[in-house]
């Protein structure tokens, strides 16, 4: 594969790049100043005007590949621009980027009736709406999703959700208006892969309770968070449902393959600017008559992690050029082994990141305690990396068969 980029994304990267150094970097103190002042729920001021510039920039909705609604580019296009926005927490959101938005819209988009896309896409591709994907559940091992025991049952012209789900990402914000739920309309199905089906929820629903705003390993995520949520004869119209009842895994696929990108991507960006302040600081620092920069296991440290990102670059934009010329499809453990290499790249870059900074790096004075939390929580989001490692092995035993 020829690894330059097109004209198209070089001039978008550099328009990136530059409204990151004029719009997001300088904010990050004042959003987090914001947040922490009042209401952490409360959606934030700031954002919405950086959003409002960035629209009007043209830096909108640059995700969504195959379709008239988004910039045109392919996942291989997008890749290097969602690692620019993952070197800050702002940024995916301001270009209306984030997720589990993004995913949510492509379902939509691929998926979804007409009405569906009227009602519920184009306000969320205005970033006028949030969203929310109800998929994990806190009683059953999840990593298996035909565990999942919420019910979706058929009643006349509607349908009635019950079940309970967590880390339902976006379900606490208070701009969260729709719901995407997996669970099952057909339980006796033989085959366990057509028993499920995804179903549009709006929040107001009656019945759709939000119990509470779930901490990743301390730190809630306000105004956005993650959400367990509860689902008690909850009635929406038949007309809801996304594709057809037992489709749901086929819509899960076709949802998580480019999501997996698109973690991957920011977090290579989040190992950047971390490497950057590693680097930073050891320059910064003496440690018995030297700078710690001058130490070789520093040295050591500093090559190891440009390789690893170097590594996990490459890997990633060969599993979204094998997605845009072969299909989700086809590119299944390219991308189950893009989810297991980066997170625990970013996990080693971190903590290498966090003992050069010695006892500052495990403050709150430096971005790097939140940093590693998101790396430790990436290897379980979208499936744990022993599903995806059991997935490569599986496709690798294939070949001797």
């Amino acid at each position: 594969m020829d690894f330059r980029y097109s004209d198209k994304v070089e001039v978008l990267r550099q328009r990136l790049i530059a409204f990151m150094d004029q719009h997001i970097y300088p904010n990050e103190a004042r959003y987090e100043g914001e947040i922490a002042a009042g209401d952490r729920w409360q959606p934030s001021a700031l954002i919405e005007e950086i959003k409002a510039t960035a629209r009007k920039a043209g830096l909108w909705n640059l995700f969504l590949p195959d379709s008239a609604r988004g910039a045109g580019l392919s996942n291989l296009d997008y890749a290097p621009l969602a690692e620019i926005m993952g070197h800050s927490e702002l940024a995916p959101e301001a270009f209306n980027c984030s997720a589990p938005d993004t995913g949510n819209m492509e379902v939509l988009e691929r998926y979804g009736t007409e009405e569906q896309k009227q009602q519920w896409l184009e306000p969320l591709l205005d970033g006028k709406i949030r969203s929310a994907f109800a998929m994990t559940e806190p009683e059953v091992a999840s990593s298996d999703a035909t565990n999942i025991r919420a019910t979706i049952r058929r009643e006349g012209g509607h349908y009635v959700i019950n079940g309970r789900k967590w880390w339902a990402t976006g379900a606490p914000d208070r701009r969260c208006k729709i719901l995407i739920v997996m669970g099952q309309t057909d339980p006796a199905n033989p085959n366990p892969h057509r028993r499920q089906s995804m179903i549009l929820v709006p929040k107001d629903t009656p019945g759709v309770t939000v119990l509470r705003a779930l901490p990743v390993f301390g730190y809630d995520h306000a105004p956005h968070g993650h959400g367990e949520v509860v689902f008690r004869d909850v009635r929406v119209p038949a007309s809801n449902l996304l594709l057809g009842e037992g489709r749901g895994f086929e819509i899960a696929q076709g949802r998580l393959g480019p999501g997996r990108i698109h973690h991957c991507m920011r977090a290579i960006g989040l190992a950047e600017r971390t490497l950057e302040a590693m680097c930073r600081r050891v320059r910064s620092r003496i440690a018995f008559g030297r700078p710690i920069a001058e130490q070789t296991v520093t040295l050591e440290r500093i090559a190891e992690a440009r390789i690893m990102i170097d590594e996990a670059r490459l890997l990633v934009l060969n599993a979204a050029d094998k997605m845009d010329r072969l299909g989700n499809k086809e590119a299944r453990a390219e991308i189950a082994m893009i989810k297991v290499a980066v997170p625990n790249m970013l996990s080693r870059v971190v903590d290498m990141a966090i003992q050069a900074h010695g006892a500052a790096g495990v403050t709150e004075d430096f971005p790097l305690a939140r940093a590693w939390a998101s790396a430790r929580a990436l290897r379980i989001v979208d499936g744990p990396d022993e599903v995806h490692r059991n997935q490569i092995g599986q496709i690798e035993l294939r070949k001797y068969a």
